[in-house]
């Protein structure tokens, strides 16, 4: 494994990781013609196009000897919704559900809460579904903490999400 900043290329394979993770994570009982439009239409490679170019994105990703196995993405500017305590979120942390258990997830992560301190920031916050057990077990053994909720919404379905914060 190593990291390396994504660059506007790499904008396939986040499509085609984030896919596979969202739809492995979420949709544990088939695809529905709603959700299947809910991915395809959010996870293009030409979504992934501007904020790849955009100063206030930073994306950094795991590349193994084939390719892309996992990225973590970072937004500032944007606040959590419930304390209004940090402006820089971790929007999305992806790895391959094969390479679960090798460290990645910690590395990525540990690489974007080294590049949030030396972007100023004194603290992040992220949000996960609120069933999403195995990721809310990581966040909390990384010593985020849950400082409230909030929900994902997709179109008129709403789904709860806890809204994690740590100090860095």
């Amino acid at each position: 494994m190593s990291l390396r900043l994504a660059i506007p290329d790499d904008a396939p394979s986040l499509a085609v990781v984030s896919c596979e993770v969202w739809v492995g994570t979420y949709l544990k009982d088939g695809v529905s013609p709603f959700f299947a439009k809910y991915v395809l239409e959010t996870f293009r490679a030409e979504a992934f196009a501007a904020p790849l170019q955009d100063p206030n994105e930073h994306f950094i990703v795991s590349q193994n000897t084939v390719g892309i196995d996992g990225f973590i993405r970072l937004t500032k500017g944007k606040t959590d919704p419930v304390s209004a305590k940090s402006n820089l979120e971790i929007t999305t942390l992806y790895v391959q559900p094969r390479h679960h258990g090798k460290g990645i997830g910690l590395a990525l992560l540990n690489a974007g809460l080294d590049w949030a301190r030396g972007a100023g920031a004194s603290s992040v916050w992220l949000t996960t579904n609120s069933e999403n057990t195995p990721a809310i077990a990581f966040y909390k053994r990384q010593g985020f903490e849950v400082i409230g909720q909030t929900h994902f919404t997709i179109d008129d379905q709403a789904y709860l999400n806890d809204v994690f914060l740590k100090t860095i």
